[in-house]
């Protein structure tokens, strides 16, 4: 069974950096292209980020380029979210997806 899982998560103050973790199992992540998302309170889920399994690719919605950086370990199976610079405007659940799999999230707070 597919499945992917989000950790990483947590409470930072503004400024700092975060890495989130999204490990897959029961298919191979190089595979597929996966996307990083994320949902504010109160806000739609909006895409952050994602990496072409073709030739690597990545791309980053406006609002997070410069600061954030998405990479593919295939030997872990696993896809990171390096987040520098965090602003409060950051706080929100994360999600990963691949192949049309979401994991369950996590959070990330940036507060002072």
């Amino acid at each position: 069974q597919a499945q992917v899982v989000e950790s990483g998560g947590g409470l930072v103050q503004p400024g700092t950096s975060l890495t989130l973790s999204c490990a897959a199992s029961g298919f191979t992540l190089n595979f597929y292209g996966i996307g990083w998302f994320r949902q504010a309170p109160g806000k739609e889920r909006e895409w952050v980020s994602c990496i072409s399994s073709s030739d690597g690719s990545t791309h980053y919605a406006d609002s997070v380029k410069g600061r954030f950086t998405i990479s593919r370990d295939n030997a872990k199976n696993t896809v990171y979210l390096q987040m520098n610079s965090l602003k409060p405007e950051d706080t929100a659940v994360y999600y990963c997806n691949g192949r049309g799999v979401w994991g369950q999230g996590t959070l990330v707070t940036v507060s002072s």
